[in-house]
């Protein structure tokens, strides 16, 4: 379970790394990805704000796969599911976008987005 719990921490902070940097210094771009222009108006100020935090919780997701204890390890996935939770509910909301096959897309991933963080958290539990 060590193994899948850091996994998990060191994929979910390279996730977060990639889309803080790209939020961060290209908004506009990543506003042109099919699902995230279904929610309009776009604002540049409002994305970096998005990428500065995402970077936040991408250095606290690299310092727990580093230091590897439990209560950093807790604290950073409940820290990332905070995040994830209500992403996950607001576009199962919202996927009246485009078309169905992004749809189903969107609420895959996102909802793998919860299912994932949620596993390696309660595998925690066996960490010393």
């Amino acid at each position: 379970m060590r193994g899948y719990v850091r996994s998990v921490l060191v994929v979910f902070a390279a996730y977060q790394l990639v889309l803080g940097v790209w939020l961060t210094f290209f908004p506009a771009q990543f506003y042109q990805l099919p699902t995230v222009d279904w929610t309009p108006p776009y604002s540049e100020h409002l994305f970096r704000d998005f990428g500065g935090a995402t970077l936040g919780l991408a250095i606290v997701l690299v310092a727990a796969a580093i230091r590897f204890d439990r209560l950093l390890t807790v604290v950073a996935l409940l820290a990332y599911l905070a995040f994830a939770v209500p992403h996950l509910f607001f576009h199962l909301g919202h996927l009246e976008g485009d078309s169905p096959g992004w749809s189903v897309v969107l609420a895959v991933v996102t909802a793998l987005s919860v299912l994932v963080p949620a596993s390696a958290l309660a595998a925690t539990r066996t960490l010393t």
